[in-house]
């Protein structure tokens, strides 16, 4: 019986090993629910806290990242992930990301910045100091309509540490007004070596600036089956913490 189980979990897990790392290559940590990037940052002398869970077929992820702004132009993001394949331990990531801004995104008018981080996957960076893939990349965005609608691209460059290759980055994401405390949600993100991703949802602010929940259906254009997730997730931005 024991060993029965053993020969339908390793299959399972493989493809969660094989297929995660293909979505952490794509993370640039922005506010949730996107994965595109805007050129925002956390409140000025504070932190903010984003957690979610993205649920696949026989997986899930659970995400925490903190995030601060203790000086007004610089954002530090730490954080890591647990992933499991069928109710067993597969994987633990960590992530740590800066940020800073050239121009700042305001009302009907325009933002860049740039941002650098670094990920670890345990399953693929083994050695005793843990780091895997680092990255870097622009974020662009306009506001239209008195923010109404405000559209975001991001353009980069990833070093994946197992394959030893340089991949081109790149999303294009959008947020839409739909009533004063819902934004509806939709992007597409991918590499120059995969086939994109397709991610739409919705933000929904529980508390105006402070505690947003979250919740989008993604999945891989063309791609594998398995590529397909739900996510849920919250966001508690308070005003000043310094």
């Amino acid at each position: 019986m024991e060993l029965s189980l053993f020969k339908y979990m390793i299959p399972r897990m493989k493809k969660l090993l094989v297929f995660l790392p293909l979505l952490l290559t794509q993370q640039a940590f922005a506010a949730r629910p996107f994965v595109t990037d805007d050129a925002r940052l956390t409140t000025a002398g504070s932190c903010q806290l984003e957690a979610w869970t993205r649920v696949y077929q026989h997986s899930h992820e659970l995400w925490a990242l903190p995030a601060c702004n203790p000086w007004g132009n610089f954002e530090l993001t730490f954080g890591g992930s647990s992933a499991k394949a069928d109710g067993q331990r597969a994987s633990l990531d960590s992530a740590l990301q800066a940020k800073t801004l050239f121009r700042a995104l305001k009302t009907n008018d325009w933002g860049i910045g740039v941002a650098f981080g670094k990920i670890s996957h345990d399953g693929l960076s083994p050695g005793p100091n843990q780091y895997g893939n680092t990255y870097g990349y622009v974020p662009i965005s306009w506001s239209l309509w008195d923010d109404d609608i405000i559209l975001h691209a991001n353009f980069g460059i990833l070093h994946d540490k197992q394959s030893k290759q340089n991949n081109m980055t790149w999303g294009l994401g959008s947020e839409i007004r739909v009533k004063p405390n819902l934004l509806g949600i939709a992007e597409i993100y991918g590499d120059n070596r995969n086939n994109p991703y397709l991610q739409v949802g919705f933000r929904y602010s529980v508390i105006p600036n402070l505690f947003q929940i979250d919740s989008t259906y993604g999945q891989q254009i063309n791609g594998d089956s398995e590529l397909k997730w739900i996510s849920f997730g919250l966001r508690y931005t308070p005003e000043k913490l310094f």
